[in-house]
């Protein structure tokens, strides 16, 4: 589950490293956000070795989608999955992915989501 001031490791090229949540997406009064959820971030810290080529900056301001939480979440047969890190991807205002890279698999979950191009910048799929 993520909430507002919950940081976030950030899985793509873009330059960022650290974010942490401010906003969530699609809900009134939403609470948390899972697997597959836009959220509003703000960035904390950058990449060592991409400081002088990032396309980002500390503390400006972007969307983002949730790509691994900590928590227990079922799929659509039964099984549940938990990762051991709260992660995202940055995306741009019209919900294009601002890094042309993901490390490390994600789940099949978006292959029936809009954001089907999210499996092939990655590494590999889960579940």
């Amino acid at each position: 589950m993520i909430q507002n001031n919950t940081q976030l490791r950030i899985l793509d090229n873009s330059g960022a490293k650290i974010a942490e949540c401010i906003k969530i997406f699609s809900g009134y009064r939403k609470r948390y956000a899972f697997v597959g959820d836009l959220i509003y971030v703000t960035i904390k810290s950058l990449r060592a070795s991409r400081r002088s080529t990032s396309k980002v900056k500390k503390g400006d301001l972007y969307r983002a989608l949730v790509i691994r939480t900590c928590s227990f979440r079922s799929n659509y047969n039964g099984n549940s999955f938990s990762f051991k890190e709260n992660a995202a991807v940055l995306l741009t205002k019209q919900n294009k992915f601002l890094g042309t890279r993901v490390f490390g698999p994600v789940p099949f979950f978006f292959k029936k989501t809009k954001f089907l191009k999210l499996i092939t910048l990655s590494t590999g799929t889960l579940f």
